[in-house]
């Protein structure tokens, strides 16, 4: 089977971080080129083994996003008027085919926005032990997976390498960046979820949650950067069989997640081998919601 892109090797630029799933390069003084490889981490560790297709999947998903969202908000990607070939050689050129992309360099923000539109996860557990998620109250007898009655915005605080995001208030957010700020990046992460999930409906995909990530230009304007609703930063359930009261199948690396919970490992790196079935399985289940959501 195919071993897909686990690492990229871009000689021709300074390569600045390898985060789990992306690596990135600088370009000049203003923009970077991100690299989505096709590594997968669960459990906060990097598995060592690639899911081929992964992050093809990652970033037509994203650039698809970011073109129907930027008549709302302008986004980091470069555009076409910076060519890659002026800059690579071509087997690098090669490597980041699909997957690679040029975006502006921008202050981004250290808040990661979450909505949720559905009790699961964390929020379940929250939920279960306040009768709120992340401070905001709800109603009292909702289920494990049932709908809330409004999207709820629940931000995270982005921690320094090694360590856990945090969840946060909404007034931890307007300390960090301003209430003018943060109002916006709560303001837009809901108008982005609704309108994401009202599409995805259509498509037989139920958005349970997602995050988006921020940045300001120079000019302190706010501009949608990283990955946009995708596999690996939103949940996405077949809307087919859903029904609240259980955890609904998703199309993501919950397949991963299970297998490992199978096994005697303390969720610490080195992450063990995954055998073909599982990278099978996981590489099937980001197509599928690829060829559902965009065809």
């Amino acid at each position: 089977m195919q071993q897909g892109l686990f690492e990229s090797h871009i000689e021709s630029l300074p390569l600045i971080h390898r985060g789990k799933v992306r690596d990135l390069y600088a370009m000049g003084q203003d923009h970077l080129l991100i690299v989505t490889t096709d590594r997968l981490s669960a459990f906060d560790v990097v598995m060592p083994r690639a899911i081929p297709g992964k992050g093809l999947v990652l970033s037509e998903l994203t650039a698809f996003w970011m073109q129907r969202f930027e008549s709302r908000i302008p986004n980091h990607f470069a555009g076409a008027d910076l060519d890659l070939a002026r800059y690579l050689r071509p087997d690098e050129l090669a490597q980041c085919a699909g997957r690679g992309v040029a975006v502006r360099k921008l202050r981004a923000l250290p808040v990661e926005a979450v909505a949720r539109g559905y009790l699961i996860g964390s929020g379940w557990k929250d939920y279960q032990a306040t009768g709120a998620v992340c401070g905001v109250a709800l109603p009292t007898g909702l289920p494990l997976a049932g709908k809330l009655p409004e999207p709820i915005f629940t931000p995270a605080f982005k921690a320094p390498k090694g360590e856990h995001d945090a969840n946060i208030s909404f007034a931890e957010v307007e300390r960090l960046v301003g209430p003018q700020v943060a109002a916006q990046v709560r303001d837009i992460t809901l108008s982005l979820y609704r309108e994401a999930s009202d599409y995805a409906a259509t498509r037989g995909i139920i958005i349970a949650d997602t995050k988006f990530e921020f940045g300001l230009d120079e000019h302190g304007r706010l501009h949608l950067i990283d990955e946009v609703l995708t596999p690996d930063s939103s949940r996405f359930w077949p809307a087919a069989g859903y029904r609240p009261g259980i955890s609904p199948p998703s199309f993501d690396k919950q397949y991963v997640r299970d297998y490992l919970e199978t096994l005697d490992w303390n969720k610490t790196a080195p992450g063990p081998q995954l055998p073909d079935d599982v990278v099978e399985k996981t590489s099937e289940k980001y197509r599928e919601a690829q060829r559902l959501l965009i065809g």
